[in-house]
């Protein structure tokens, strides 16, 4: 694909376009699939001539012959210091009908998966546009609930998806890994207990919400609610979650809106696009390599600084209106989905409050941001001057006409 190998791929200057959000760099960019198939050709090839050398013919015949593995790098190695790798390569005696490899499909379960009932109940938003309004209970079984019904919304209605809210599910319980994974726009799943690992991973457009039970006696801003990776990848989409967030929190985000009261180690690291407000503390390492969008953070005892890697953002007071403004609806909209008594506090007492958020933003993204409203403003002018121009002319030629007339 064009890399060079200049291991720059965190700091977006990558010389040759490959792993950078800036427009100019990207230019530079003249990789092709069939760069990579070609490379993937050679690979095999060169597989086959190992095979031969070891008097293979297939892959079958390679399966469970550990006697034809050469270990003596590995235990001569400093590192391994004399490691015996002999248990780990020991050959049990087998029966001949006992296989060493896979003969037989994994079973996922997908049969009985619950977005198998969502989907059914879904048919009038799927097939109409219909909305409707679904509950169910969860547990921690159930996994990347709501991505086959995100497929369902997708396959019929495109990228676009469907109108904002068009299906809506109300869940009650524990989430397994991955609840709400790649929904897409018009689904809009709300859960009323907690989650574990990758909740929005590859959020695409849905909206996401988490809260605990009304009767719950503790302070959400305090307590995890979700686990780690949360928001992992997401292109688009918002969430709104009541309570402290595990670790690699929307990592490479590139266009989710996401409130959160409290973040683990790695918060928004890699992240290039969207906007993040942490309503509370965050981890070590927050916002290494982050190369586009912005986080707000509530800096709750003044510690922020020490946490945020800021080899690549800034720190900026939040003084701009625009700023202050998203910071102000996003905190409402959190109200309003989580019924969060927390975000009901800092409304209250908004003024002071926005004074201690801090605004980190990229360095490189700042720059390109200010070079596309200067490019937008240079049109618009250029645009205003034609309009300009072309009416005078108009107007001259009018006068023309009439003086002759």
């Amino acid at each position: 694909m064009g890399c060079i190998m200049m291991r720059v791929c965190h700091l977006n200057t990558c010389p040759v376009g490959i792993a950078t959000q800036d427009p100019e760099l990207r230019k530079k960019f003249t990789g092709a699939p069939e760069m990579v198939e070609n490379f993937f050709r050679f690979i095999a090839e060169e597989v086959r001539e190992l095979m031969a050398e070891l008097g293979f013919r297939s892959m079958d015949e390679m399966v469970g012959r550990a006697d034809c593995l050469d270990i003596e790098q590995a235990v001569h190695h400093w590192k391994a210091k004399g490691l015996d790798l002999t248990p780990l390569l020991h050959q049990p005696d087998l029966p001949a009908s006992v296989a060493r490899r896979r003969v037989r499909a994994q079973d996922h379960g997908l049969e009985v998966a619950l977005d198998n009932d969502l989907i059914r109940a879904a048919m009038p938003a799927l097939e109409h546009k219909i909305p409707v309004d679904l509950t169910a209970y969860i547990r921690n079984a159930d996994r990347t609930v709501g991505t086959m019904l995100g497929y369902e919304v997708t396959r019929r209605h495109g990228g676009r998806g469907l109108p904002a809210d068009t299906i809506r599910i109300a869940f009650t319980g524990s989430a397994g890994q991955s609840f709400g994974a790649f929904v897409p726009s018009g689904m809009r799943m709300t859960l009323v207990g907690d989650a574990n690992d990758g909740f929005g991973k590859g959020l695409s457009g849905g909206t996401l919400v988490v809260y605990p039970p009304a009767l719950s006696a503790f302070k959400s801003q305090d307590n995890i609610i979700i686990g780690n990776v949360a928001f992992y990848g997401a292109t688009g989409g918002e969430g709104y979650v009541r309570g402290v967030a595990g670790e690699r929190f929307c990592v490479r985000n590139s266009g989710a809106t996401v409130v959160v009261e409290g973040v683990g180690d790695h918060g928004c690291e890699y992240m290039t696009g969207g906007r993040v407000v942490v309503l509370g503390r965050t981890g070590r390492n927050f916002a290494a390599g982050m190369s586009g969008g912005v986080a707000y953070v509530l800096d709750v005892d003044g510690r922020f600084e020490r946490h945020c890697n800021r080899e690549m953002v800034d720190l900026e007071p939040l003084v701009d209106s625009e700023d202050i403004d998203f910071l102000r609806v996003a905190i409402m909209k959190h109200l309003t989905y989580t019924g969060s008594r927390y975000a009901e506090g800092l409304l209250a007492d908004f003024a002071a409050v926005r004074r201690r958020v801090v605004k980190v933003m990229p360095r490189e993204y700042k720059r390109a941001l200010a070079e596309q409203a200067a490019r937008l403003e240079e049109e618009r002018a250029s645009v205003v001057e034609r309009l300009v121009v072309t009416g005078v002319v108009a107007a001259a030629s009018g006068a023309e006409t009439a003086v002759h007339g």
